[in-house]
């Protein structure tokens, strides 16, 4: 039995595309939060929704534990967290309406719930931590159990049904913060998973909290525009305990932008050298911060095996909209310096962002072939509140406002096409993408010997996706002579020069 039970509601269950791609991570802010609280004395124990199959796996936790204290705390380093997902938020109702009959007190933190607290009020939370929830959470802990008799109106960051306090400053010595509480995970049961469908075990950590960079469809209720660092001697104390403790095969480093600040990443790779802390990992980071001198070797020094990109669009004048503060140039050149240092590099492409043309799409197209990256991820522009994105187009959206599942891929308001065409692009875009990804790794097999039988499976699905790419593209320019309202373009905000050298404010 425990005082506060943990839980977040993303069941990777739900969500179809990501449950098939099998790469879970645990929800590693509610880590944080549990690991704070207990430092602080309280027994506490984890529901780990990642990997059940149903909410119903909440309803035993909540009887075995019999918790005071039911905390739905989401993991605000999982982007898919930020997107609000239409299912993961019934299943936050459903945990709540459980962890009520349970005679427990209910609090619940993350984006969804800081954008929309009186909608999780109404489901019958007891308390939102509006933003960055973990001294939130420690203080109102303290006063519901009895340790103090602060007024709710006096814990920053906490709304309750009725009212709502100043909204608290974030922490900015994240190295005071205790390391995750990785005890409380079956980590058995994830590197079995991991090993089963990729053949390594990849484990979660962050750097940093926030993001100060200025993209007009990025929301951000979590840390607002602010970004808080850790100091690289301290991140590799923890990447050294991880692999001491856990032996991961693999890190992903969650952050929005890994390294940002100056001589970050040359510091940290001589301390992951020092102390034997070489970890292979994934991160990441902006054209524009690549191209600083050593960066790119920094990273290599350090492990890193690939790089995402927010490449966004392959189109200057996208990017100008989003007010994105890179140049198309810059991605081309960072590409091809990142396969020099042999480091792989990943492309997030974002379509549908108002004002963007059948050109423009091509001439991303074009980038993805032009620059080869070793993968890709599409999205479609997704208005979130507290952006000037969706001040845009507010009055534009429907009666969805979020995606069911990450794979949905509708277009929530009246962008440059249908929600059909952006789903179509994705057929077409993936095809074109393995094509070659398939093309060229066949071609670099020197002996019979190598034709294993995956290669042979690669061949194949060659084949059948060079023979149907025409036919997928004729579709796509079917569905964009149909008749479709959009809106006009927005005109960039920024001169260009000065956004290709932002100046961020970091602390």
């Amino acid at each position: 039995m425990s005082e506060i039970l943990f839980g977040q509601s993303y069941y990777l269950r739900f969500d179809p595309k990501l449950w098939e791609a099998m790469q879970p991570y645990p929800p590693l802010g509610t880590l944080y939060a549990a690991s704070l609280l207990r430092e602080r004395g309280y027994a506490v124990a984890l529901f780990d929704a990642m990997l059940a199959e149903s909410e119903a796996e909440w309803q035993q936790a909540l009887e075995r534990e019999q918790p005071r204290f039911a905390v739905i705390y989401e993991d605000n380093f999982n982007y898919l967290s930020k997107m609000c997902l239409l299912r993961m938020r019934q299943a936050a109702f459903t945990m709540i309406t459980m962890a009520k009959a349970h005679g427990c007190t209910v609090i619940v933190g993350g984006s969804d719930a800081s954008d929309h607290a009186e909608a999780y009020h109404a489901a019958g939370a007891d308390f939102v931590l509006i933003g960055e929830g973990d001294a939130t959470l420690a203080e109102l802990i303290d006063r519901l159990a009895g340790r103090t008799a602060t007024r709710f109106e006096d814990i920053l960051g906490l709304a309750w049904a009725g009212g709502q306090a100043a909204r608290r400053p974030d922490i900015k010595d994240l190295d005071a913060l205790p390391f995750p509480a990785w005890d409380l995970v079956d980590t058995s049961r994830y590197r079995q998973l991991w090993q089963a469908h990729h053949g390594f075990y990849s484990m979660n950590m962050v750097t940093t909290r926030g993001c100060p960079y200025h993209c007009n469809w990025c929301a951000k209720p979590i840390w607002g525009q602010r970004y808080n660092v850790r100091s690289p001697e301290h991140v590799a104390a923890e990447l050294a305990w991880l692999k001491r403790t856990y032996a991961p095969d693999h890190i992903w480093f969650a952050d929005d932008i890994l390294g940002l600040k100056p001589g970050w990443l040359s510091r940290f790779a001589d301390l992951v050298e020092q102390h034997d802390a070489r970890v292979p990992f994934k991160c990441l980071s902006r054209a524009d911060l690549l191209l600083r001198p050593g960066t790119i070797e920094g990273l290599a020094r350090a492990g890193c095996q690939i790089v995402w990109l927010g490449a966004e669009s392959g189109s200057q004048q996208v990017l100008n909209a989003m007010e994105k503060g890179t140049t198309v140039e810059q991605i081309y050149e960072v590409a091809r310096r990142l396969r020099q240092a042999g480091v792989r590099v990943g492309f997030f492409l974002q379509f549908g962002y108002p004002g963007e043309t059948r050109a423009d799409i091509e001439l991303t197209l074009k980038m993805v072939r032009d620059c080869q990256p070793d993968d890709i991820g599409m999205s479609v522009s997704y208005p979130l509140p507290g952006t000037p994105f969706y001040e845009r187009v507010r009055g534009q959206i429907g009666t969805q406002r979020n995606w069911r599942d990450s794979d949905d891929l509708a277009m929530l308001y009246d962008g440059p096409y249908p929600t059909a065409f952006y789903r179509q692009l994705y057929v077409v875009l993936h095809k074109q993408f393995r094509s070659r990804k398939y093309r060229d790794e066949l071609l670099a097999l020197r002996h019979p010997r190598e034709l294993t039988r995956q290669r042979l499976r690669q061949a194949a699905k060659l084949a059948f996706y060079t023979a149907s790419l025409p036919l997928e593209r004729w579709r796509l320019d079917r569905i964009t002579r149909q008749p479709h309202r959009s809106l006009a373009p927005i005109a960039p905000k920024l001169d260009l020069e000065a956004a290709a050298m932002p100046s961020p404010q970091v602390e």
